[in-house]
């Protein structure tokens, strides 16, 4: 069921605090954040968490991030907030960055997928800020798709994933920035960047005044989410595509593009998909996954990404078709 909230109030909406009891009571709620929908449960009900997993089909080796209402319910998740993971906070919070800590006791290993670490984060979305705190207590809460599918950002694109295994889901409109958060982890080896997204790199460093080493890859027993090689993929088959070496020959049969800017006169494509115009990195983020989920339902027979410049926000995007288009299994 898809219950309609207003974005603009700054009380619990009766569709909030409807869906809150559904999280007191172990159900789950898929929300809008900043970056895209999440399903969520209340993160200490490690009972309600197992549904997460198996709504979604996640493998269990997987960890979950945990979303706060305030930076003060950092204490309830984590052991320790060291002086560079409180300088993030204050810069980032409310917002699109994850921190990885060591973990309390209170958190189930099944959020955590055993590891003695934490994901958090205080999201900037309204709807989600007052949905946490009428629930009264954090909540877990990965992107509300099957795994390794394409993350949603609408309601509408929550409800043909998932369906009726989720209890509830708000609709607080599309979602701004269109891309999960970038996960930084702080421990005695220095600040590491596990996954990029809408805090760059670049405003990383400069908030701590330092390196921040860069650990984006395939991991054996993932730190965080999206660390896995294969995420975030459409069903349809994807690959990277640089139009200016290409041959005509690889468009030989029915191709839809995702284009940086525009599509490029030299070949032919059954559908195209432009992620920004103007070329701008923001609007390109917030524009990836829609634009992959219709080139997805368009019936074609693969879909070929136009690589993006790598700086800032052009990394996040780049790291999510990397993946897209990583070998299925």
């Amino acid at each position: 069921m898809i219950l309609k909230t207003d974005t603009a109030s700054t009380e619990p909406t009766p569709a909030v605090t409807r869906a809150a009891a559904i999280l007191r009571a172990g159900g789950l709620v898929a929300f809008p954040t900043e970056t895209v929908y999440g399903l969520g449960a209340v993160a200490t009900n490690a009972r309600a968490v197992a549904r997460i997993f198996e709504a979604k089909e996640r493998p269990h080796f997987d960890p979950l991030i945990i979303h706060l209402g305030s930076a003060d319910w950092l204490e309830r998740c984590v052991a320790s907030v060291p002086p560079e993971a409180g300088r993030l906070a204050e810069r980032f919070w409310p917002g699109p960055l994850t921190l990885v800590l060591p973990k309390r006791e209170n958190i189930p290993d099944i959020v955590t997928s055993g590891l003695p670490t934490v994901a958090v984060r205080m999201p900037a979305h309204p709807v989600a800020r007052a949905l946490i705190h009428a629930t009264g207590a954090p909540v877990a809460a990965p992107s509300a798709n099957r795994f390794g599918q394409l993350s949603p950002t609408t309601a509408q694109a929550v409800e043909e994933e998932l369906g009726e295994r989720v209890d509830l889901i708000l609709d607080g409109g599309p979602t701004q920035l269109g891309i999960e958060s970038t996960i930084v982890a702080l421990g005695e080896t220095g600040p590491r960047l596990l996954r990029p997204g809408p805090v760059t790199l670049e405003e990383l460093c400069e908030c701590l005044g330092r390196e921040v080493a860069v650990a984006i890859g395939p991991a054996a027993t993932p730190e965080s989410p999206g660390m896995l090689l294969r995420h975030y993929a459409p069903r349809t088959l994807l690959r990277l595509f640089d139009p200016s070496t290409a041959p005509k020959a690889a468009l030989a049969c029915r191709v839809g593009l995702l284009a940086f800017r525009a599509a490029p006169t030299s070949h032919e494509f059954a559908v195209v998909e432009t992620l920004s115009a103007t070329g701008d990195l923001r609007e390109a983020a917030a524009n990836l996954f829609a634009a992959l989920r219709r080139l997805d339902a368009a019936g074609v027979d693969a879909i070929l990404a136009e690589p993006v410049p790598e700086t800032g926000l052009g990394r996040a995007i780049m790291d999510r078709l990397r993946k897209a288009a990583a070998p299925r299994a």
